[in-house]
Order: C-alpha cells, then structure tokens, then sequence
C-alpha cells in the first residue's frame, strides 16, 4: 500500500507578519500563528495519525505539538526538515535585501537551485536535507508499503515546496509554483511507483482567520 502524508506549513510567524525573511532564524508564533495551528489541530483531530515529524525551529515545533496533542502523540522534531537557510538575509526584508545585496539577490532569483545567499543554501543542498528526513519518516513507518499509514510533517513553505518537487518529479527551478499558505494543509501519497498530489494548500479550516 502507501505512505499518507499530511503536509503542513506552520502557523504565521511574528517575522512573516512583519515581512522579514526567517529561514533558520527561531522566531515564535503570531497569535494569528497560534490561532492557525489550533485550528490545524482541530481539523486533524479525527484522523488516524500514527506519527508527527516536524522542524525543530518553534514556530513549526509549537503548530506540531497542537496537531499532535489530541492523537497523544510527541511531536518528532529534526533539524532536516527546517527552512531554506537564507544566511545573512535572515531578519530581512524584500526592500531591504535588495538594496544591500543587489547582486546577490538578483544571482539568487536567476538561479536559486545553485546558488545560495550569502552564507545560506541553495535548493539544491535543501533538496539533500529533505530526501534525508523523508527517507528517515519512512525508515520510522514499518507498515509502508504493507498498508496504508497516515503520517504528519510540518515545516516551512521552501521545504515542503522542495519536498514536492522531488516526489512528483518537479524540476526544483519550479518550487515556487506550489502555493503552500501559513496553517495549510497538502496530501501527498507516496508509492513505490511514485507519487500522487491528493490536497494541495488547503485552507478552509482557516475561515474567518485572515
């Protein structure tokens, strides 16, 4: 059968609410973020999850423990599954990137599956992170491939985007074409002949939350 993963990206942050670049940087919940991540775990609540793996940077560790409560679960935090490392632009702004880094920037946006920023990472070497957690939730999941188990991961936008990638064969140039929303949540179900996108950034059990 198939591995079930229920993909998640963390509540708002207080660094996305004010327009800064995290990557690795450890920056809390918003109280929208918390108020995300409860809902997260509400709508969750009823499944059948037998595991939570997430990031070990709080704003995605704290929407894991809300998800994983309610199943009696430990939120299993590794540092593989964090953001994208973006160096010195972390606690940056757009503006503010640009205008101190303008070559850089404009190196990065041409070709960010090679080149990193300035002490940071490239998606290539996020896309070696990501194949390592992966490969370790499934190593943790003995019924893969016997019958179906449902898993959940939370972690960042540029993680799960590249995460995505590389199950459907996505060229990682094309990350960004994957919304993925503060809160939402994706389906991904992973055979040993490939892999089919079931739920992809679903927010409606954030009604009425901005």
């Amino acid at each position: 059968m198939g591995l079930r993963l229920l993909l998640m990206r963390h509540g708002q942050s207080q660094w996305n609410e004010a327009g800064r670049y995290q990557g690795q940087a450890d920056i809390p919940l918003s109280q929208l973020g918390q108020q995300q991540a409860a809902a997260l775990a509400q709508r969750l609540a009823s499944e059948p999850i037998a595991a939570v793996h997430c990031s070990d940077l709080q704003r995605a560790l704290a929407t894991a423990e809300m998800v994983a409560r309610p199943h009696g679960l430990p939120a299993q935090a590794d540092p593989l599954w964090r953001e994208l490392a973006f160096g010195a632009w972390e606690g940056l702004s757009y503006q503010e990137i640009a205008e101190r880094f303008p070559a850089d920037w404009h190196a990065w946006l041409a070709d960010p599956v090679s080149i990193g920023p300035p002490g940071g990472e490239s998606l290539t070497r996020l896309a070696e992170r990501v194949r390592q957690a992966l490969a370790a939730v499934r190593a943790r999941s003995p019924a893969d491939g016997e019958s179906d188990t449902s898993v959940a991961v939370v972690s960042h936008a540029g993680t799960l985007q590249v995460l995505l990638c590389l199950a459907l064969g996505v060229d990682l140039s094309r990350y960004w074409q994957f919304r993925l929303d503060h809160g939402s949540l994706s389906l991904l179900w992973l055979y040993q002949e490939g892999a089919i996108l079931a739920l992809l950034n679903d927010c409606s059990h954030l009604s009425g939350r901005a």
